[in-house]
């Protein structure tokens, strides 16, 4: 387990799911964190359980004001940051008939356009050699029903990984993927189907995944931390898939 002492974190979605297992993975290796997270509670929550100097920070990622907040003051408090985890994200599913404007807008601002400029507002804060990984997803691959909209805005995302890998690595900045499959998180469950709706999908999903289950959390965390840490040193521009097999076998 590769030693992140004093290393300084900012993880946005880190108030639930693979965001907060990922910031307890991340403090278990030494590093100061920081999460934001747009529900009070939940992110009062998350601050307790993580303990310690955690910085947290309530707020939107398509609010650029929020952004700017986030990281000028987690530079000026914990230090400039050596990983940045972009996490948030929403998903719902629609069939194409079903999809409004403001549904696929509302996707796209939180999914894509947050993260885009979640980078561009970190960049003044990033130390040379810092770590940048965004959590993406296997719908970005397979032809799921009903995922148009949620699976455009994650493929975004991977083209986003390599362009900007491209752009940063003369700074030294590596810019990663993980790409979970399905995963027990909050997340799922805010989809916008009734409880009889959701059972069928994790039912089916359920099947489609060769190890017979969904993941956990803390399992993507991990993959998080090997990016983010300098075991990963060779690795740039890529995608780790973490999907059970899923999309693989």
């Amino acid at each position: 387990m590769s030693d992140l002492t004093d290393k300084v974190a900012v993880i946005t979605g880190g108030n639930s799911g693979i965001g907060l297992a990922t910031a307890q993975e991340l403090k278990a290796r030494g590093a100061k964190v920081a999460i934001t997270g747009r529900s009070a509670e939940s992110l009062q929550e998350a601050t307790s359980q993580l303990g310690g100097e955690t910085l947290s920070f309530q707020g939107d990622v398509t609010d650029l004001s929020h952004l700017e907040t986030v990281f000028s003051e987690t530079a000026n408090k914990l230090g400039k940051v050596d990983i940045l985890f972009i996490n948030a994200g929403i998903a719902k599913f629609a069939p194409l008939e079903g999809v409004t404007p403001d549904f696929f807008d509302q996707m796209m601002d939180i999914n894509f356009k947050g993260a885009y400029f979640t980078v561009q507002k970190a960049l003044p804060h990033l130390n040379e050699g810092a770590s940048v990984v965004l959590n993406t997803s296997i719908n970005a691959h397979i032809g799921m029903p009903n995922s148009s909209v949620y699976a455009a805005s994650k493929a975004a995302l991977i083209s986003l990984v390599r362009t900007l890998s491209a752009e940063l690595i003369s700074k030294g900045i590596r810019v990663n993927a993980v790409s979970p499959g399905p995963i027990s998180t909050p997340l799922f469950g805010r989809m916008g189907m009734s409880e009889e709706q959701m059972e069928g999908m994790a039912a089916s999903i359920q099947q489609q995944v060769p190890l017979g289950r969904f993941g956990n959390p803390d399992e993507i965390a991990k993959t998080v931390a090997f990016l983010a840490s300098p075991d990963s040193s060779f690795i740039v521009g890529s995608e780790i898939i973490a999907d059970g097999g899923m999309s693989q076998l």
